[in-house]
């Protein structure tokens, strides 16, 4: 198979798996799959801007989606916006009166540099982060990708109810964690699997079909489903409309009831226990 190819040639590739973070408070927490258009730079983004806006965490984020860099393209509109607009420049400047923190960083990398990318953010942030986030690219092809995943404390990987997609989800998961966690080559302590873009018309009896096989090959996910909903995609705008998806400002509360980011974040926060 593909993926345990792609494991054990990029185990080849590189002689030190392992790193020295044994000391450090942060918890490297990576949202990874290989397969795209799931949904992921979104729950990213999601994710860590209710645990810094609104459970008061300090976040930060590596964008190593190359080349799409989603969040970091989300981060520069939005600096864009409110360096062109009064009304989000004061906006910008109440919100962060409110919560006592700038926004938190988002780092452009990519897979092969992202670990030194993170240590050097760590080294320069006056406020050092509890949290710190991987967006990972969608494909294991990308060189040093199970490098940077075997540095992860904890593995969020994203998966729809559809049939290619979970049994490539699955392979994922299996391979990393019998060639890697298993093996002790890489520090993860978990890796959780979780509904996203869910059909609200789909039978829950699907779900429990799938959970049912995916909990005999012993892996876990997440009780929190994501639904497949247009406010995921509501960003800034001039409109100045209410605003979900944001590296800036938090979300509007009215779009967060019924998003499950609330809960899935709390279940996150419960699973990796930052300090």
């Amino acid at each position: 198979m593909y993926v345990t190819a792609s494991v054990q040639e990029q185990e080849k590739n590189s002689s030190t798996i392992k790193s020295n973070r044994t000391m450090s408070n942060e918890i490297f927490v990576a949202f990874a799959t290989q397969k795209g258009g799931i949904g992921k730079s979104t729950v990213t983004a999601l994710a860590a801007n209710y645990l810094h806006n609104v459970k008061g965490y300090n976040v930060a984020v590596i964008d190593c989606d190359d080349p799409q860099h989603s969040i970091h393209g989300l981060r520069e509109r939005e600096t864009k916006l409110i360096d062109e607009s009064l009304y989000f420049k004061a906006l910008a400047c109440d919100h962060f009166r409110k919560v006592r923190k700038n926004a938190y960083p988002v780092i452009k990398s990519n897979s092969q540099d992202a670990l030194d990318d993170a240590d050097r953010m760590l080294v320069s942030e006056e406020v050092k982060p509890d949290i710190v986030f991987f967006d990972m690219p969608g494909t294991l092809r990308s060189d040093g990708v199970v490098k940077t995943l075997s540095q992860m404390d904890y593995i969020f990987t994203p998966m729809s109810a559809d049939r290619f997609v979970v049994e490539s989800t699955l392979q994922f998961a299996a391979m990393f964690r019998d060639n890697l966690m298993t093996t002790g080559q890489a520090k993860t302590k978990g890796l959780h699997l979780f509904w996203t873009m869910v059909d609200g018309r789909e039978k829950n009896g699907l779900y429990d079909l799938y959970e049912d096989v995916i909990a005999e090959m012993g892996l876990s996910v997440l009780s929190t489903r994501l639904p497949d909903s247009k406010k995921f995609r509501r960003d800034l705008s001039e409109e100045r409309k209410g605003v979900f998806r944001s590296t800036i400002f938090p979300m509007d509360t009215s779009l967060l009831k019924g998003s499950g980011i609330r809960e899935f974040s709390e279940e996150i926060v419960s699973i990796i226990k930052p300090r």
